[in-house]
């Protein structure tokens, strides 16, 4: 049986996840990563984009809108901005902010509007996965 860690997904909202899986793959702001067991000591701010627990049930998949990780050898606790399971309900919010994204990005100049753009684009990305 393979090592098992903790894994916390929590958005100022809600808890969302809490359970032992085998590995999670984050979008981190700087690529994306697997943290498994006894990953070494971490913490990485995200980037919009698709997380996914792979836990002893299966697979199951976030569309996080940014936030951190913290990955310690024990576990990987996610503290995401906004966070929503990969389901048609999630998509609706998401479309949502995505919109707001949008908006923003159209009513501002310089640096900032190039980081919402690409926030934008990698949440419209994340966004297509869902089926």
């Amino acid at each position: 049986m393979a090592e098992m860690m903790q894994f916390d997904l929590v958005s100022p909202e809600r808890k969302l996840a809490s359970g032992q899986v085998r590995a999670v793959q984050i979008p981190g702001a700087d690529g994306d990563l697997t943290a498994m067991p006894l990953h070494a000591a971490t913490i990485t701010t995200l980037r919009p984009g698709v997380l996914t627990s792979e836990g002893p049930d299966g697979n199951i998949r976030y569309v996080v809108t940014g936030g951190f990780a913290e990955i310690t050898p024990q576990g990987t606790s996610v503290l995401a901005e906004r966070a929503f399971p990969a389901d048609a309900e999630g998509r609706a919010a998401l479309d949502a902010i995505l919109q707001e994204m949008r908006a923003k990005a159209a009513n501002t100049t310089g640096p900032e509007k190039d980081a919402l753009d690409k926030a934008a684009d990698d949440l419209e990305r994340a966004i297509a996965t869902i089926a």
